[in-house]
């Protein structure tokens, strides 16, 4: 079950309890509480089996999503993914800033840069994963946290990203202490390409906060390199 159908589900209890507590000062109905309680669970059962947790996603990231800082670093982050990518040749899907726009993707995370990671999957199945793919997606995965701290001068997002890394080093059966290596070493390159290639990450955040389509984005990454 998702956390945040976990949270709402412990919100939505608290609500109701104290809706019990003081209804008789507000002169409500005893059948409200019961009512409210029953859809509310009843919501929250069937985000959580029929959405995976989406709807739960959805409503903390509209609630807590309001910050126009926390948007920029969203924006920022992700354009640092997009911008890499690109430069490294991995094809671009699709991309979501936000939970509501990846749910209309038919996504089922908060959002974030998708890719045409076939091959990825192909190599991770047989067996054969060159160093070369592995480090070009290392490099893409760390590129969102090193292009916050390039901007902010701190990273508050990326630990999806890093448990990518993880993930994909123990099904290879690499040792513990790689992980931090390929880490360190992706954040190097992608500090260095989005370093290098400034003037196309710039452009490529103001057209992603615009929403341009993966081809408009790949077309101004050009455009100014």
């Amino acid at each position: 079950m998702k956390d945040t159908s976990l949270n709402i589900i412990a919100i939505s209890i608290f609500a109701i309890t104290v809706s019990i507590l003081l209804g008789p000062l507000f002169n409500l109905p005893e059948a409200v509480p019961a009512i409210a309680t029953f859809c509310l669970l009843g919501l929250a059962t069937l985000d959580t089996f029929q959405w995976q947790g989406q709807g739960g996603t959805i409503l903390v990231d509209l609630l807590g999503g309001s910050s126009k800082e926390k948007r920029d670093r969203i924006l920022h982050h992700e354009a640092g993914h997009f911008l890499v990518a690109h430069l490294l040749g991995i094809p671009i899907t699709s991309y979501a800033l936000n939970a509501l726009e990846a749910f209309k993707q038919g996504q089922t995370a908060q959002g974030g840069v998708r890719f045409a990671d076939q091959q990825l999957a192909s190599q991770l199945e047989n067996g054969t994963l060159s160093v070369q793919l592995l480090d070009q997606y290392c490099t893409v995965w760390m590129a969102g946290i090193v292009a916050e701290k390039v901007v902010y001068g701190n990273a508050r997002g990326g630990a999806e990203d890093r448990t990518k890394i993880s993930a994909i080093l123990t099904q290879m059966r690499r040792p513990i202490s790689e992980i931090q290596l390929k880490q360190n070493w992706g954040s190097l390159r992608a500090k260095t390409l989005i370093e290098s290639h400034q003037s196309a990450y710039e452009a490529l955040v103001a057209a992603m906060e615009k929403r341009a389509t993966v081809a408009e984005c790949c077309d101004i990454i050009q455009q100014n390199l």
